[in-house]
């Protein structure tokens, strides 16, 4: 192992790896050293990224688990414990399709239970993830939870007012935890992209509004000031550097990664 890497000897999970975002933060951790452990509902595809890390070198273990089942989450994160002897990084990218939640329909178009959607799955599971493992981080006395949220937190796009606002509770609860776990040496950091132009998700949406992603890719790109699209890599380096001990001193704030899409 090289001492070098960014996350030499760092013991990270994932929620949400089977998906374009979660599997390319987890190869990125693989990458720097990490211990990961994997986790989605779908268990092949979680254990297709953990052969992918595997077959680079890294090491990774791949688990079935519903992070908006708290006793589960619990009870999973109790046996990487068991495994490892400690958690020292948790990201969640967990999330529904933006269609579930209703994307591009004007607020007062939007059902109730299609606003809620985002509320019961983005933020629930971030609250679930975060809680479990700071359980053990203060312990500890050391960790870093990392929350992902995306430009609409700002409500700088239309239509998007369910996820907009599961983003904002997000990048609230997470600035909150970081005021409460900082004396127990736990660092709490929530990353804002703009949308990653190659994710399945943003492929998905592209399709059901019958557009080209081609296309799709160029209108997001022309949301941000560097008018270039941004990546599953992009997301996952960001990632990887904000767990990183480089980043050390870190705590309580959003890291706008959102290459000027959204503007505080």
């Amino acid at each position: 192992m090289n001492s070098s890497q960014l996350l030499h000897g760092k013991r990270a999970l994932v929620f949400g790896a089977g998906g374009s975002v979660g599997s390319a933060v987890a190869k990125e951790f693989a990458a720097e050293g990490a211990e990961v452990f994997l986790s989605g509902r779908n268990k092949a595809r979680v254990e297709e990224v953990k052969h992918s890390i595997e077959q680079a070198g890294g090491r990774s273990h791949a688990a079935a688990v519903d992070a908006l089942d708290e006793p589960a989450v619990q009870k999973y994160i109790d046996g990487v414990l068991e495994t490892a002897g400690g958690v020292d990084i948790v990201f969640n990218v967990i999330g529904p399709q933006a269609t579930d939640y209703g994307t591009a329909t004007p607020a007062l178009d939007l059902t109730i239970d299609k606003y809620m959607v985002a509320l019961s799955t983005v933020v629930k599971s971030c609250i679930i993830t975060a809680r479990a493992a700071a359980r053990h981080m203060v312990k500890q006395h050391s960790g870093v939870i990392i929350g992902l949220t995306g430009s609409p937190s700002r409500g700088h796009i239309g239509g998007a007012t369910s996820i907009g606002t599961a983003f904002g509770a997000i990048e609230t609860f997470l600035e909150n935890l970081a005021l409460e776990l900082g004396p127990n040496g736990v660092r709490v950091v929530c990353l804002r992209i703009t949308a990653n132009a190659d994710s399945n998700a943003i492929r998905t949406t592209a399709r059901a509004a019958n557009v080209p992603e081609e296309q799709w890719a160029a209108g997001l790109a022309n949301m941000n000031f560097l008018k270039t699209p941004m990546q599953v890599a992009d997301t996952a380096k960001a990632a990887t550097l904000i767990a990183s001990d480089r980043f050390r001193l870190l705590t309580g704030t959003v890291v706008n990664s959102s290459a000027g899409a959204a503007i505080d």
